[in-house]
């Protein structure tokens, strides 16, 4: 009988604000938020804020509410990246199998490690210790024998924790914990849970399928699974990105369509020199629009074939908000965005291209080659000139 896996949960502690509190002392110890202005949304919150109940993707304005005195720090996320990089570098020193869930967070399969650096809870405290050597940060870890485990772990002892739950104290560790623990449990699931006396994980667990199954329909198997730490995912090394996208909060709510649309190109211009960048092309395009209310929708079309052309993006994401806007005609609109999804190499020439496609192709060539020489701001479509 082969030996249990081991899984890491690596998750950084309040990443984008850690790194600003290191780098500035002046910081150390105060309500730091990372994140636009009154009209954006907090990225990072530091754990001295969140004693006001401030938590990331709220609104900042609400966070000023909640705490007066909080410090805000414009995010630097080509430097967080850096800092990034540097952490996953670690990572791979213990293992190949590192799946990485975003800057600062990262499953990592340590099974076969551990004939060479020990059990995977000295594993995890060596990788803690490296992380502070090498970056002067914290993190927190989750050691379990599967990814969904380890995940729950890593949140229980945070900051600078790490919890360790085997098959001997799994029940134990995991029956107490509220049933939004379990992914995909979110707010509406969590009160409907809520309405049927279920409220922990451990009742979640034991509940009737005549119970279950008008919440979760086809997934209650699935969900009590996860109640009692059922999960045989694979940690899969390497992931390719899923989406590359752009968006933008704006510091007067849009009204005008022509300045809607003026703003959607902007935006197509900045995803699509992403992907070319990446040597990418998008199989679908994919608007992202948030009203003044906070209220967000995304609408999405395929595009074949796939394409990093700006002026092919954009001319969907066009017609993607005024379908939209035809459904919600004096809509006020605080934040758009554009992304392209379903990527795939961007190296394969299209045979049936016309002569117009490979002038516009051409046209993006020379814009991303004087703007990589000269910056982002030295060169633009002339429609995007008089954005405020």
């Amino acid at each position: 009988m082969s030996a249990p896996r081991a899984i890491l949960h690596v998750d950084m502690d309040a990443f984008y604000a850690s790194v600003e509190q290191r780098d500035n002392p002046e910081l150390r110890g105060k309500p730091v938020v990372v994140g636009g202005d009154n009209r954006g949304v907090v990225a990072a919150a530091s754990y001295e804020v969140r004693r006001f109940g401030v938590r990331s993707a709220m609104p900042m304005s609400e966070a000023r509410r909640r705490c007066p005195q909080l410090v805000r720090v414009a995010p630097r996320m080509s430097h967080y990246k850096a800092v990034s990089t540097q952490i996953f570098e670690i990572f791979h020193e213990y293992t190949p199998l590192v799946e990485g869930l975003s800057l600062d967070e990262a499953f990592l399969d340590v099974t076969a490690s551990r004939a060479l650096h020990g059990a995977a809870e000295n594993i995890a405290r060596s990788i803690k210790q490296r992380i502070l050597e090498q970056t002067g940060l914290t993190a927190s870890v989750g050691v379990a024998e599967n990814k969904l485990v380890a995940k729950i772990a890593s949140a229980l002892d945070k900051p600078n924790g790490m919890a360790v739950v085997t098959a001997e104290n799994l029940q134990r560790v995991l029956d107490p914990l509220p049933a939004s623990v379990i992914p995909g449990i979110g707010r509406q699931t969590l009160a409907r849970l809520h309405a049927v006396n279920i409220r922990t994980v451990a009742e979640l667990r034991l509940a009737p399928g005549t119970t279950l199954e008008p919440i979760f329909g086809r997934y209650t198997q699935r969900t009590r699974e996860r109640a009692a730490g059922i999960d045989n995912r694979p940690v899969v090394a390497d992931r390719e990105e899923k989406s590359i996208s752009a968006e933008e909060t704006f510091d007067v709510d849009l009204c005008d369509r022509r300045d809607m649309e003026r703003e959607l190109l902007a935006l197509a211009e900045t995803t699509t020199r992403r992907l070319r960048k990446a040597q990418l092309q998008a199989g679908t395009v994919q608007v992202k629009i948030r009203q003044a209310d906070f209220q967000t929708f995304t609408r999405q079309k395929s595009l074949q074939p796939p394409s990093n052309n700006t002026e092919q993006i954009f001319g969907i994401a066009r017609d993607l908000l005024a379908v939209w806007l035809e459904a919600n005609p004096g809509t006020r609109i605080r934040l758009l965005g554009v992304g392209g999804s379903k990527l795939s190499p961007a190296d394969q020439r299209d045979l049936f291209a016309t002569t117009e496609d490979v002038a516009l192709n051409g046209v993006d060539a020379t814009v991303d080659r004087i703007q990589e020489r000269f910056g982002s701001a030295s060169m633009g479509r002339a429609r995007t000139l008089n954005r405020s």
